[in-house]
């Protein structure tokens, strides 16, 4: 699906509503309504709040299989309201697991998912899957030629397919009581630019990118059908340039939104200055394309400044018209209480996120 510019969009809804005939925008696929609903966002000046596993578990918590009701929320217990954008991660599904990589239940999150749409909220997933060559997960980078083995002619290419299969058969399970399909952003092949992953920048050729990117996208659209997903590409922010950014893009007729992955391991200076350069780039890459924006993924591990909120990421982004900005998880496990990325009641940085909150252009739910 190709994303029309916005203005266009936005003052045609407008238009619509006006006259009482919201005919075309009733008849969008779950899909354009979403991206319909996040451009009007950006003309509003608004930039919505994310954070990965948020209603699965928290500092402390983790919510239990088979769960009724997704209320608890280290987000909400600090400021009071839930993030607008709800993130979660497919890795396992390949496989046919029945928790993911974090060990959250699947059926969970499908319900999850569903009552955050519901809430009003945007879900969005990424997939970290296990390497389809060697067995290893997705950081098992010893093999250059994972890619080639799963695109067309490739040995795995049969048992790779069955993988996109799952994959979608979850993403076309998230539909309401009424079966409506729940609108997700959609953020495979994330991070290409370092090589970390076995889809990486040193680990197949940009032909080779593509050509993932385009078998994923066919079965996904094409023979699946599934008209519930707003395609995103998501570079990793270190030492991107404008040359790096653009290399290994899929193309406009696949994606609907750019973003990019940037986390701070240093000073507010460094984080700052990286951030900075990744909105430039991806603002120059966007001029004529008018493809959504946002930060898919950030955050300061264990956030030790106590007015990072406002002081550092808010006065990042606030010039910048992106969606959304993600923060990653709050791990719960015992021997990882240092892995989080949004605060918890006590937390040095509580208050401030809560001034982050109550900041008119920001949107939480």
């Amino acid at each position: 699906m190709t994303l029309k510019p916005f203005t266009k969009i936005a003052a045609a809804l407008l238009i619509l509503t006006s006259c009482g005939d919201t005919t075309g925008y009733s008849e969008m696929t779950p899909a354009e309504k979403l991206i319909t609903q996040l451009e009007m966002q950006i003309e509003a000046d608004r930039i919505m709040y994310g954070h990965q596993d948020d209603y699965m578990y928290g500092h402390s918590w983790k919510l239990e299989d088979d769960a009724a009701e997704f209320v608890r929320s280290d987000v909400k217990d600090v400021c009071g309201a839930y993030p607008a954008v709800f993130g979660m991660d497919l890795g396992g599904i390949e496989l046919g697991w029945t928790h993911n990589l974090d060990k959250n239940d699947f059926d969970n999150m499908r319900a999850a998912a569903v009552a955050h749409h519901e809430r009003g909220g945007v879900v969005t997933f990424s997939w970290h899957p296990r390497n389809p060559l060697t067995g290893g997960d997705a950081w098992d980078v010893t093999s250059k030629e994972v890619v080639a083995s799963i695109l067309p002619g490739g040995e795995k290419h049969k048992y790779f397919m069955g993988w996109l299969s799952n994959a979608a058969d979850f993403l076309g399970s998230l539909k309401t009581a009424d079966g409506t399909l729940v609108p997700v952003i959609w953020r495979p092949w994330h991070e290409h630019t370092g090589s970390w992953f076995w889809w990486g920048q040193d680990l197949c050729t940009t032909e080779q990118y593509k050509a993932l990117w385009q078998l994923t996208y066919d079965y996904m659209e094409k023979e699946r059908g599934l008209d519930n997903l707003v395609w995103a590409y998501s570079p990793g922010a270190g030492g991107i340039t404008p040359e790096l950014f653009a290399e290994r893009y899929p193309g406009d007729e696949i994606i609907d939104l750019i973003g990019f992955d940037c986390y701070q391991y240093s000073t507010d200076e460094v984080y700052i200055s990286d951030m900075k350069n990744a909105l430039e780039v991806m603002s120059a890459f966007n001029q004529g394309r008018c493809k959504l924006m946002a930060v898919t993924e950030t955050g300061y591990e264990g956030i030790p400044n106590p007015e990072w909120w406002t002081s550092v990421l808010y006065e990042t982004l606030k010039d910048y018209p992106v969606s959304y900005v993600l923060t990653w998880r709050n791990a719960c496990d015992a021997n990882m209480q240092h892995h989080f990325y949004a605060p918890y009641p006590g937390h040095t940085s509580a208050d401030d996120f809560k001034a982050f909150a109550g900041l008119s252009d920001m949107l939480f739910l």
